[in-house]
């Protein structure tokens, strides 16, 4: 699986016209599944995502998790995380996993955040959905749990 983070300050997903999921402070997490992904890439991915320092303390370090500045979290699905552009000019969407399987696994990772205390926003899987965000640093991680 691979996640996209971005923190930011505020942040909102629409589908149709309509404000489906909006946060204030916390993560944007755009999120990929692969067809090599289970349950294990979830519980590695919330594990991170929950414990990520990279808020700012006192002294302007980032040293303060997500927990500790009481943010929230919007989750939007992304297959397109999963794309191969290594030949021609169109992606090939080969590695990312079916719609069955990765809607099974974003929602578990949902639930896990949620399980951890979190406040937890998503758009509608498998929706076009239009994204709309204020990254505050800026600040964006890559995590890829096939790269532990």
């Amino acid at each position: 699986m691979r996640v996209v983070i971005q923190r930011v300050s505020q942040a909102a997903v629409e589908v149709e016209g309509e404000i489906i999921g909006s946060i204030q402070q916390g993560f944007m997490l755009l999120v990929g599944v692969g067809t090599e992904d289970s349950e294990e890439d979830v519980q590695y991915l919330a594990r991170k995502i929950s414990s990520l320092r990279v808020f700012e303390d006192e002294e302007g370090k980032m040293n303060r998790s997500l927990k500790d500045v009481e943010g929230e979290i919007l989750s939007i699905s992304q297959f397109t995380l999963l794309a191969n552009t290594k030949k021609g000019n169109r992606p090939s969407f080969i590695e990312a996993a079916s719609p069955e399987i990765g809607e099974v696994l974003y929602q578990s990772l949902n639930q896990q955040l949620r399980e951890a205390g979190f406040h937890v926003e998503t758009g509608q899987f498998g929706a076009h959905m239009n994204v709309s965000l204020v990254n505050d640093g800026p600040v964006t991680i890559l995590i890829d749990s096939k790269k532990k």
